[in-house]
């Protein structure tokens, strides 16, 4: 038995702005349909974040419904959790809810075991960091409901776990219930797996289908699982999809010529425009200078960003350090600045996206039903 585990396709990003990102976003999504219909899977997780805002365009809604539908048209079932992406803060229902009530897809992010072809599938939504220690029990009530089961167990979770990132982890490896043969992971958007001699299966992280704006510009492979558990074992196989290739070059500024030579050469003719970010190092710069060097790129790549940087900066040790999801470490900043981990998830994790995204009216919203809440709470 074959299945496909996708996560972070966040359908409707327009990275830039641009129609491109958006479509390239469309492009990979599509490609790991065709991929798992090609090859036969039984059925298709998702786990979590399949929107980039939780009230997505029109295009975003009906890709994903073309998706789920052309499965369906090949016998193939496909499973979903929610990210903190695909839930609003608005009292509203979710719009994947949609594909479970038309019977494209079917919605297991409440905690209950759901049988499939003898496979047990079990999923929680996104657990805000608060409300972990009230799932300590249903984690522990859901691993002793499965653990006599005779075939595979598959948990799906939208969560960062600390082992694989500090800066997002929300759980320890040993919070996670122990019974299950594989963890389908979504959250973090770089690929990651992990046994644990605690657990009885591999934790499993495919990463996003394409760069989102929170990565940054760097060289990457994106794509997802083909997890074959016929046997005893549960083992994944990574697919890369065909994203938009990115570019991050560092020169020093009397280099940039021969960089910007050096990046031509790399571009590969024919396939999609990459999206290239340079870091010039130096002193005396000239910035009429760099555009002139920076045009030549124009016609052969989708963009070019280009930013200065003093060697003292470039060479410091906070770089070594850094999180691997800007998203992460501005919700720290922001903990430090607001002084409360709610008001910062609220900024960080759930207005940002929103505004970042034009939807001023449902951010606009967002902030007057928070500030009721306030009010109510004050009161009480």
């Amino acid at each position: 038995m074959l299945f496909s585990h996708i996560s972070d396709t966040h359908l409707g990003l327009a990275q830039y702005g641009s129609e491109e990102r958006e479509q390239d976003v469309y492009d990979v999504f599509n490609q790991a349909i065709d991929v798992s219909i090609k090859d036969h899977v039984d059925f298709v997780i998702f786990a979590g974040d399949i929107f980039h805002v939780p009230n997505p365009n029109g295009t975003a809604i009906i890709q994903m419904a073309n998706g789920l539908k052309r499965l369906k048209q090949n016998n193939i079932d496909s499973f979903f959790i929610l990210g903190e992406h695909d839930i609003s803060r608005i009292r509203t229902t979710p719009i994947p809810y949609v594909y479970h009530n038309l019977d494209f897809s079917r919605y297991i992010g409440q905690g209950k075991p759901v049988e499939y072809k003898g496979v047990l599938l079990a999923g929680f939504d996104k657990i805000r960091k608060t409300e972990i220690p009230q799932y300590e029990e249903k984690f522990a009530a859901i691993d002793n409901s499965v653990k006599d089961h005779q075939g595979h167990k598959i948990l799906i979770l939208h969560q960062g776990i600390t082992e694989f990132n500090k800066f997002a982890g929300e759980l320890q490896s040993t919070d996670l219930p122990k019974n299950f043969t594989y963890y389908a992971m979504g959250h973090l958007h770089d690929k990651d797996v992990r046994q644990f001699s605690h657990l009885n299966g591999p934790v499993a992280y495919p990463g996003s289908t394409e760069s989102t704006t929170s990565e940054g510009i760097k060289e990457t492979k994106k794509g997802f699982f083909e997890v074959d558990i016929s046997g005893k074992d549960a083992n994944p196989n990574w697919i890369e999809l065909d994203a938009r290739p990115q570019i991050s070059f560092k020169t020093d500024y009397q280099d940039l010529s021969k960089t910007i030579d050096e990046i031509s050469e790399k571009i590969v003719s024919g396939g999609k425009k990459p999206v290239v970010e340079i870091k010039i190092q130096g002193e005396n710069i000239e910035t009429d200078h760099i555009q002139a060097q920076i045009a030549r790129l124009n016609s052969s790549v989708l963009r070019c960003f280009w930013r200065i940087s003093t060697k003292q900066v470039s060479d410091s040790s906070v770089f070594l350090d850094r999180p691997n999801v800007i998203d992460d470490e501005m919700y720290r900043l922001a903990i430090d600045a607001l002084g409360s981990e709610e008001a910062a998830k609220f900024a960080i994790k759930e207005l940002l996206p929103i505004l970042a995204s034009g939807e001023i009216k449902e951010a606009s919203q967002i902030v007057f039903e928070g500030f009721e809440k306030f009010k109510r709470e004050r009161k009480a």
